[in-house]
This record gives C-alpha cells, structure tokens and sequence, in this order.
C-alpha cells in the first residue's frame, strides 16, 4: 500500500476540520470566507476520488486503506479507520453534497457567515468518520459529533420554529443514541476491545459470554439508536420539523447525508454484528418499513408546504432502504445501498431548488405558486429533471435502486414486495401533482410574474445533482460493482443461519 493510501483516509475526514480551525483564526471578511469554505470542500471532494480510483471491490471481506493507531491505551480505544464498497460511496457522497452546501448558501446566509462554514466544515469531518470508523468508541464519538453542528445550524440560521425544531432534533438523536452506548459499552466488557472487526470475529465464533442471552437487547439498543436517525416509522416525527425549519444547506445535508447514517448503521452493526437477531426481527422491521413507505407518501401527497412534502418523501424513500437491508437477500441489500445514495443526490437537489424558490418568496406554501414555468423556465427545467429521478424514471438514479429493492423483498415475502410496489405509485402522484401545482398554468399571483429565473451560481450548485442522477440511471454499474462483494460477505452468515434452520 503506498503513502498515500495510508493517509488518504485521515485526510479526507481531517481536511474539513483543519479548514474550520483556520476559519476560527481569520479575519471576519465574508467573501474570503465563503471562498476558503468552498476550496477545503473541493478539495476533500478530490482527495475523496482517490478512494474510488484505488478501490479494488475484488478484496472482499478486507477493509481498504485501513489506519490503525493507538489513541488511549485504558481503556483500549484506536484511531482505527477503513472503508469497505459499502462505506465507500457514502463518503463520496459526502464530500459531493458539501461543496454544493456552500455554493447554494453563498448568498442565503448574511449574518455569522463565519460561524456558519465553520460549523458545516465540523458537520463534515463528523460525519465522513461516522462511515470510516472501526473501533465503536471512535464510531460513537463522531456520532454524536454530528448533532451540535447540525442542531445549531437549524437552531441559529432556520426559520421561525427554528429553536423547537433544533432542539426537538437534538433530544431525538442523543436519548436514542445512549441505548447504543450502553450496547457499546457491553461488548467492550466482555472481548476488551472496541475493535469492530476483533468483535464481529468474536462474536460469529461464538467466544463472548453471555452473548446468546444478551443479544436481543443488544440488537435493540444499537436498532433504536439508527432507527430515529432513518427515521423509521414510527420515530420519524423529529424529521418534517427539523427540514422545514433548517437552513438549505441544512436540509441537504440532513436528508443526504445524516439519515444515511441511520441506514448504513443498520447494516454494519445490527445486520454484520447480529445476523441471528437480525433474522428473527426482519419480519417486524419489514412492517415497520412498509408502513413508513406508504405513511409517508400519503401524507406528502396532502402537504401544503413544499418542504415539508419533500421531507414527508424522505420518511418513505428510507423505507425502500430499510425494507431492502432486512430483506436479507443480495439483491434488496444492493438496492437499498444504491437507494441510499440516489436519495441523497435527489431530495438533496430538491431541498436545493425549495430553497432557491424561498429564497424569492419567502414562503414554501405550495397554494403561493403556479405558473413558474413562463417566469422561471431553467428553474423549472432543472426542477423536473429532479423530480423524474425521485419518482424512479427508469435511465435515472431513482430506478434502479427500487428495482432491486422490490426484487429482493418479491424474495424474502412476496406480500411484502406487493405493498411496497403501491410507494413507488404514491411517490410519482406527490411529486407529479406538486410539480402540476407549482409550473403549470397561468400565474395567478401577481409576485411571481417577474420572479427571476436561476442565477449562474445556482445552476452551478444543482447541476452537478442533475448529472449524477443520469449517470446513476444509465451506468448504475459503476456504483454497483464496489457494492455487491461487500453485500455478499456480510450476507455469509445467513447461508449457515439457513442451513440450520432447514436441518432442525
């Protein structure tokens, strides 16, 4: 492994937090501010390349460009980081949506402008180690590192209900995530190590006592912890408060990159640590799931705020994530990953043109518009092509993951498959209908007969979204490819778990 791969995963998750203790240090110029935020993006953005051209997805079961230090000798914590064709593209993702954070918040954000790159440089650095880390304690304190700067980027730069909204986040999230401590803290006693991959090890080899009687709360605690993250239903109430109330660069961050958290935490810990409990309470967790997918679309088919609706379509989109991970077949897990980061490309660019359109209205009511296409022709170009790839229009993002989804729980309960095919329905009726209000027809108020059209910044900020979409659509292989041998490896379990269960 050459220098760089050794490096090359402190650097992509440290970059940020370097940029935000600079920024600590600078002189209050706004301007240079807003530009030195966007450079230390970029960069990440690049030295995150690196990892996918280095990835090599034929070493399965072998975490990549792995470091593994010493933090704190008693009790036994390391600076452990790696990343396998699962955790690969998340942190592409974040690095992607990062840089775009800022374009689109270049001239939103008029007052503590420093502040505010400080605290979305800190928001990434917490949540790229959220998807790095090995060791759990090191995984736990990045964790919770993401609430503070999330919870004061709405509480500070939101709208109105800004303070409930941040701290209703905040309570969700950190009450939640101390069942998962106390899971943590457990397995710690009984192998000595935080070490994720010495624990899975233990673990499948049945050498932790008192594992067998433990692990149904142990399976509980790390669930509970993700599932408010998803959110799934029924712990998804923090949501439609905190995305309506949030900053535009908050809610794209929010729904692209910190609810994957939640998702991705369901396969690494409770899918990869506990595949017999996963196995026992996949039928409970699909219903859940299903619920969620068609609760949230029915209620953002009634939305009359448009954020709202597009966070009411996050609810059910995570759905199809969750209903494919404890499918726990290749196909509905390589689907929901896939899901994962088309969601993140999609209602990220959603929440971007809602806030391009507040930021000339003032308001997300959806009954305040109608006829944008004749003042706003761009906008509502870029809008629809968005809106296609969220509804799940085969040659783009949306498609293909969903596809795999429903084919993978056609697999594990065909029932199951049925009902999640009816979200797929209700996604393209909130999302058409919403866009029939909000473009089509004459303008019947007067405010936006000369609303202007998008500024060159913002198209340079949502049309990076609109080409990933196509490429994910069209070339899904790239993505997939990485994805699948780390699928199968996790999924090794369950081939003996079957066999046992057919044996008895």
């Amino acid at each position: 492994m050459s220098t760089i791969d050794c490096i090359i995963l402190t650097l992509v998750t440290g970059l940020p937090l370097l940029g935000a203790l600079l920024l600590m240090a600078a002189p209050n110029r706004d301007r240079d501010i807003r530009w030195f935020a966007l450079i230390v993006t970029l960069v990440d953005f690049v030295l995150s390349l690196h990892l996918a051209v280095r990835f090599r997805a034929e070493k399965i079961g072998i975490f990549q460009f792995e470091i593994n230090r010493q933090w704190i000798s008693s009790p036994n914590i390391h600076f452990h980081l790696g990343i396998d064709g699962i955790s690969l593209w998340l942190v592409l993702l974040t690095t992607f949506l990062t840089p775009l954070c800022v374009l689109i918040s270049w001239n939103s954000i008029h007052e503590r402008v420093k502040e505010f790159f400080i605290l979305m440089l800190i928001l990434e650095t917490a949540m790229i180690g959220v998807f790095v880390s090995l060791d759990l304690f090191l995984f736990y304190v990045f964790w919770e590192a993401t609430l503070i700067p999330m919870a004061l980027l709405i509480g500070i730069y939101g709208h109105e209900r800004r303070i409930y909204a941040a701290v209703k986040f905040f309570l969700f999230t950190m009450v939640a995530s101390v069942f998962m401590l106390a899971a943590i803290i457990w397995l710690y006693a009984k192998t000595g190590s935080f070490d994720f991959v010495t624990i899975q090890q233990a673990i499948h080899a049945g050498m932790v006592p008192g594992f067998i009687a433990a692990a149904p709360w142990l399976f509980l605690g790390f669930f509970l912890a993700f599932a408010v993250k998803v959110p799934l239903f029924p712990f998804h109430t923090w949501l439609p408060d905190a995305h309506v109330e949030a900053p535009t660069a908050g809610s794209v961050l929010l729904a692209g990159v910190l609810l994957k958290m939640g998702t991705y935490g369901l396969l690494r810990f409770n899918v990869g640590l506990f595949p017999e409990q996963a196995r026992r309470n996949a039928p409970w967790i699909m219903t859940l799931a299903l619920i969620g997918i068609v609760y949230g679309a029915l209620v953002a088919l009634v939305q009359p705020n448009l954020k709202k609706l597009i966070a009411y379509s996050s609810v059910s989109h995570l759905g199809f994530v969750v209903l494919g991970i404890f499918s726990l077949t290749q196909a509905g897990i390589n689907g929901a990953m896939f899901v994962n980061l088309a969601h993140g490309v999609s209602t990220g660019a959603l929440f971007m043109l809602a806030g391009i359109l507040h930021e000339r209205r003032h308001t997300y009511e959806i009954k305040e518009f109608g006829g944008l296409a004749t003042p706003m022709p761009v906008y509502a170009t870029f809008f629809l092509f968005i809106t296609l790839a969220s509804a799940g229009l085969p040659l783009l993002n949306g498609f293909i993951g969903e596809f795999l989804v429903l084919a993978g729980a056609f697999q594990a309960r065909p029932l199951f498959g049925v009902i999640a095919a009816t979200g797929v329905i209700w996604s393209a009726a909130y999302l058409l209908w919403v866009y029939q209000r909000t473009f089509f027809g004459v303008v019947k108020n007067p405010k936006n007969s000369a609303l202007a059209d998008m500024l060159p910044l913002e198209r340079l900020a949502v049309l990076p979204t609109a080409f990933a979409a196509l490429i994910m659509g069209v070339a899904p292989i790239i993505w997939l490819k990485a994805i699948d041998p780390a699928v199968g490896y996790i999924l090794q379990p369950f081939s003996s778990l079957a066999a046992r269960v057919v044996g008895q």
